[in-house]
């Protein structure tokens, strides 16, 4: 589910794998593997994660919110 979610998050407001890697400070291929399902972050570049895109932790982890509307 996090994967599915990082990539909706990401495509939603107009980054790249490399774009969102610069902003996180991680290379593209760590970007590319959370988003197939490889591999996960840890606890606090999932929080990182989270503020970037101004949603909370819970939902990019699959916590459904049917209030949630994607914005860029």
């Amino acid at each position: 589910m996090f994967s599915e979610n990082l990539k909706t998050a990401r495509t939603i407001k107009g980054l790249t794998q490399a774009e969102l890697a610069v902003r996180l400070n991680v290379v593209r291929q760590t970007i590319s593997k959370w988003e197939k399902g490889l591999s996960v972050p840890d606890a606090e570049m999932l929080i990182r994660i989270a503020d970037l895109f101004e949603i909370p932790v819970s939902e990019l982890l699959g916590e459904k919110n049917s209030k949630r509307v994607w914005r860029k």
